[in-house]
């Protein structure tokens, strides 16, 4: 039988792999929605990028239902914390993407040029600002909250919304999102879309993944040089998940780097996603849309990885009361929780990746202007 640290290490990487799904399939999504108005130049080419992404934009949203699902079953204080301090934010990402269905549903139900040029504004922004706010999240994480919680283990937040949302590092990693996103959205339309459609997204990938490792490396010294939180003392990962029990907490410049200098092999994890950014524009300029889709998906999974590895065992650290930060040790639901937790996962999530697969490959094959503008059924 798992130790309870056994498996709250095994939910902690979880947890990476159901952020990196996040990032990478609803973040496919609303890269083609930021795309749309620059890769379509008619109605019907922007018709073809949308009816790109038609049959899965939906189910691709479940990732985030399932992350915010995962977090509040297996990191209970993660999951109230979290909501609590980024409250405003939780609000504009769940604005921003209420006009998605809307753009989708009610962007062909009018024949006015306008009508239709007004939803595609709103698939930029819906597109847009989830991403910003996703990478701009992560970017709050890794600088620290202030938050504390008093005796009663009530929590009290330290800082106003605005002192996180608009500081520099926060949106320099909401932009490193969306670049991401915007490699992976062009990547898909040029598998899914026919010419011009096709090349014009092509090549808005090959530059977003380039800004993308450009971000990338510049982040990576800017966290080198960040005040960063490490344990000073050992903990019992097998002790109970009380944010009040005192663990000793410093902070010091580079301390997130801490875990690459002692377990060397982590440095795969920032190596693998630099290579994706990298190998995507090189696949996309020698007309390889599909491995340059996949490279993507490794710069997602080895950005993610890297924070997570830099970060562990840490979950959101705070400012005001270094003490009281939530680790994956203290923040964790109980064992009986995590285990028919890990239980299920073990079946459903292949289920998941399978009908994922087969639905991809069902609706294989390229879209032509000439395609939608005589298909009714199609958006």
């Amino acid at each position: 039988m798992l130790t309870y640290a056994a498996l709250k290490l095994i939910w902690a990487v979880l947890l990476g792999v159901l952020l990196s799904m996040i990032g990478l399939m609803v973040g496919m999504d609303m890269g083609v929605g930021v795309l749309l108005r620059f890769v379509g130049r008619t109605d019907a080419e922007r018709r073809v990028a949308i009816n790109a992404i038609g049959p899965h934009w939906d189910g691709n949203q479940v990732w985030f239902i399932l992350g915010g699902g995962a977090v509040f079953a297996a990191f209970p204080n993660l999951y109230a914390t979290s909501f609590s301090v980024f409250y405003v934010v939780m609000i504009l990402l769940l604005f921003a993407m209420i006009l998605r269905p809307f753009a989708f549903e009610y962007r062909s139900k009018a024949e006015s040029l306008r009508w239709r040029d007004n939803w595609d504004w709103m698939f930029l922004i819906s597109g847009a600002v989830p991403m910003v706010v996703f990478g701009a999240a992560i970017g709050n994480i890794l600088e620290g909250v202030g938050f504390h919680f008093d005796w009663r283990g009530q929590y009290h937040q330290d800082e106003t919304f605005l002192a996180y949302l608009l500081n520099p590092f926060a949106l320099f990693c909401g932009l490193t999102s969306l670049a991401l996103a915007l490699h992976q959205g062009g990547a898909m339309l040029a598998m899914r879309a026919a010419e011009p459609v096709a090349g014009r997204a092509a090549r808005a990938a090959q530059w977003s993944g380039l800004i993308a490792a450009v971000l990338f490396v510049a982040g990576g010294f800017w966290v080198a040089a960040m005040p960063g939180f490490r344990l000073a003392a050992p903990v019992d990962p097998n002790g109970p998940a009380n944010p009040l029990a005192g663990a000793e907490v410093v902070r010091e410049t580079g301390a997130w780097l801490a875990n690459f200098h002692a377990y060397p092999a982590l440095w795969a994890a920032p190596a693998i996603g630099l290579l994706g950014m990298l190998a995507g524009p090189l696949f996309l300029r020698a007309r390889h849309p599909a491995l340059a889709w996949w490279s993507g998906a490794l710069a997602w999974f080895g950005t993610l990885f890297t924070v997570g590895g830099a970060m562990f065992p840490f979950l959101m650290p705070s400012i005001t009361a270094p003490a009281q930060s939530l680790t994956v040790w203290n923040a964790a639901s109980s064992a009986y929780t995590l285990t028919w937790m890990s239980a299920f996962a073990l079946v459903f999530t292949p289920a998941v990746l399978l009908y994922t697969q087969f639905a991809f490959r069902l609706m294989r094959g390229r879209l032509s202007p000439e395609q939608v503008s005589h298909d009714d059924h199609l958006y």
